[in-house]
């Protein structure tokens, strides 16, 4: 018994024909003030995606330092005195301790 193998061409065409930019949702009907912010704010949140550090503005790639602030910091910027730091590492510290460390109060004892 003799069995064929069926091979599988790829088309190899040229990437000109492919579309270059993602569809987007088309404007608005109305327009309002509201509704032409609202829509800057979802391209400004899309054109965020590059990873810049907040501190210098440098490149930092997929390397980057989250900050418990919330920004994306290069190795000098990355530790809290070197940039602006708005996270309060103290009230932070302090409600950990008081969470693993509860009270102990042993009851009154009564005596006759």
């Amino acid at each position: 018994m003799m069995t064929t193998k069926s091979r599988v061409y790829v088309d190899i065409s040229p990437r000109s024909s492919l579309p270059r930019s993602p569809t987007r949702d088309p404007p608005p009907e109305t327009s309002s003030d509201v509704d032409m912010s609202s829509d800057q704010e979802k391209l400004t949140l899309t054109r965020k995606a590059v990873n810049r550090c907040s501190g210098c503005r440098r490149k930092v790639g997929s390397i980057g330092f989250q900050c418990r602030c919330g920004e994306l910091f290069c190795w000098e910027h990355r530790y809290s005195d070197c940039h602006d730091c708005n996270y309060d590492y103290k009230s932070v510290g302090w409600e950990a301790i008081a969470r693993e460390n509860p009270v102990v109060k042993a009851t009154k004892i009564v005596r006759v």
